[in-house]
């Protein structure tokens, strides 16, 4: 099934009333099965640009302390993936003269193994009442919002990093500023076969109920019971 983005809500305005949470086994289902497609089995076609579009406007509701918005979206689309790429491989050249072909060939076609790859970019700052920590993590939540997001319009994703989101000279060839960091890369496209299941922590082992500590009177008559 194909959804049209003009068929979604138009984003709501200020002070509007928005619906009230209701039980939604659709989205339960989804988020139970959640699962990033490896980025080889990403194919053609991607998102077109209004869908994209839309993509990355649903992507961007996620929490937000001090409505600050710290991050900010590159598109990389069509030849301008390979263009980056090239930059990236010359980029490697430069510092290692003697790196085969395949490497070179493998660091040019990066962007290009699926359709489109946005480029989240965390904008965190220092704030007088926002802690940096709540910008970058708002900027973590973007990147998997992005992907919940592809997958309703029926589109693969999954969030990678790799080198070039931790270098600096790769990161100004991307646009990005010295104080900008790189929250992840979405690839995104068409699955062209299902993901299978990989092994995950188990949820139960990590939860743990906090309780109200035991008070020195507290603690005193619960050892007289003891003894008695």
């Amino acid at each position: 099934m194909t959804i049209a983005p003009n068929t979604l809500p138009m984003p709501p305005q200020l002070y509007d009333l928005l619906p009230a949470p209701v039980a939604d086994k659709a989205l339960l289902d989804m988020l139970a099965l959640r699962r990033s497609v490896k980025v080889a089995h990403l194919g053609l076609p991607g998102p077109d640009s209004e869908t994209l579009t839309a993509i990355l406007q649903i992507g961007a509701r996620v929490p937000d302390h001090g409505k600050l918005g710290p991050w900010r979206f590159i598109i990389l689309a069509g030849d301008d993936r390979h263009a980056l790429g090239t930059l990236i491989a010359n980029l490697l050249q430069q510092r290692q003269p003697d790196l085969d072909a395949s490497h070179l060939e493998m660091e040019a076609n990066r962007f290009a193994r699926t359709p489109v790859v946005v480029a989240v970019v965390s904008t965190a700052s220092s704030h007088a009442k926002i802690p940096e920590w709540e910008q970058i993590l708002s900027a973590g939540a973007v990147c998997h919002n992005v992907m919940l997001a592809a997958r309703g319009f029926g589109f693969g994703s999954v969030w990678l990093s790799e080198w070039a989101a931790y270098d600096r000279d790769a990161l100004a060839l991307l646009g990005l500023n010295p104080s900008e960091k790189l929250a992840g890369f979405i690839y995104m496209g068409t699955a062209t076969q299902a993901p299978i299941e990989r092994p995950r922590p188990d949820a139960l082992t990590r939860i743990s109920t906090w309780s109200a500590p035991i008070g020195p009177s507290e603690l005193a008559i619960e050892n007289l019971g003891c003894v008695l």
